[in-house]
């Protein structure tokens, strides 16, 4: 059993853990939003929802045809059948965890104001940088391991197709999502070769597939390679987005009304890839309660040691997959 001394160093260096991790709370999304640009421009759009409950996460569908609309004359019959027709796509929360463990041992040899703060914030940097790092990466993930969130790559398939937030697009062709191929291209033809000279051949049959009237994408983002050739395409005409649209310090080029970002790798967007997306219609939405929350502290009864968990529990989801598009090879 600890002694009463040991037991107040352990409490000490909890509350000045649990003090720094909130007054430093806005640093994990600072740091995501300076490593990740769909992040950044999600935020910045107003495009974080908190819920303070439930078992899934719904989105009202913003596309779904109902067959019972139609034209009539006089007193030709209505029709009063029933629409089959899909109100809300379910994701399931996702959770994500980290934490900040200390030995008696660590904490019993930095003794005195100054140490035990200075172990505070050593261990604190290092969780909110690995937390930062899982959530950008997990923002363009396809969603495959374990409990990891839906990310690009799951909304925005390459196959354009699968069951996506609990509907199947291969039932209803309305959600999927739009897909440009290099190799076997929107418009026809043979294939085309990603290049300087050809990126824009294909991004403009995709952004009028994606297009509504004004509804249109609100960002793109590449990975390096798509966003080199982009911007090799404009070398006698750059058009770079305002500093209020949403870059936050990010250069951004501008193709039609949208701003393009390039994420590098390490972010996890894939090579070889620009994703036309319309913002309106995606959400990172978080848990009141578990919103990178500190959670109490844990002490095991058999080791000298202290563990303060940190928790997230949120996904990304959307509400128009057709309006969504991918450039791919």
């Amino acid at each position: 059993m600890a002694s009463p001394g040991q037991s107040t160093l352990f409490n000490t260096f909890t509350e000045l853990v649990a003090t720094t991790f909130r007054n430093h709370k806005p640093e994990i999304s600072d740091n995501v939003s300076n490593h990740n640009a769909l992040y950044r421009y999600m935020i910045k759009s107003g495009r974080k929802r908190t819920e303070d409950g439930g078992l899934s996460i719904t989105m009202p569908l913003e596309y779904a045809e109902n067959g019972t609309v139609q034209r009539y004359s006089g007193y030709d019959p209505l029709n009063v059948q029933a629409a089959d027709v899909i109100s809300a796509a379910e994701f399931p929360w996702r959770q994500m965890a980290g934490n900040l463990a200390a030995s008696g041992i660590e904490i019993r040899s930095n003794q005195g104001e100054n140490r035990i703060i200075n172990l505070a914030k050593s261990k604190l940097k290092n969780l909110q940088r690995s937390l930062a790092n899982t959530l950008s990466t997990d923002f363009y993930s396809d969603g495959t391991t374990s409990n990891q969130m839906n990310g690009l790559q799951a909304l925005i398939a390459d196959a354009g197709t699968g069951t996506v937030g609990g509907i199947n697009s291969s039932t209803f062709s309305f959600w999927a999502n739009t897909v440009q191929s290099a190799a076997s291209p929107l418009q026809g033809g043979a294939g085309i070769t990603p290049s300087a000279t050809t990126i824009e051949s294909l991004m403009l049959p995709l952004w009028l597939r994606v297009t509504r009237g004004a509804d249109m994408p609100t960002f793109i983002v590449a990975s390096e390679d798509y966003f080199t050739f982009f911007e090799q395409s404009q070398t006698s005409l750059k058009r770079y987005a305002p500093d209020d649209d949403g870059a936050g310090g990010m250069v951004a080029l501008r193709y039609k009304n949208a701003p393009v970002f390039h994420d590098a790798s390490a972010s996890g967007i894939p090579s070889a890839h620009m994703y036309f997306v319309n913002v309106n219609y995606l959400e990172y939405v978080v848990h009141a309660d578990a919103d990178l929350e500190i959670m109490p502290e844990l002490r095991s009864i058999n080791q000298d040691a202290v563990v303060i968990p940190v928790i997230n529990q949120a996904n990304l989801a959307v509400s128009n997959r057709k309006l969504q598009g991918v450039l791919k090879a």
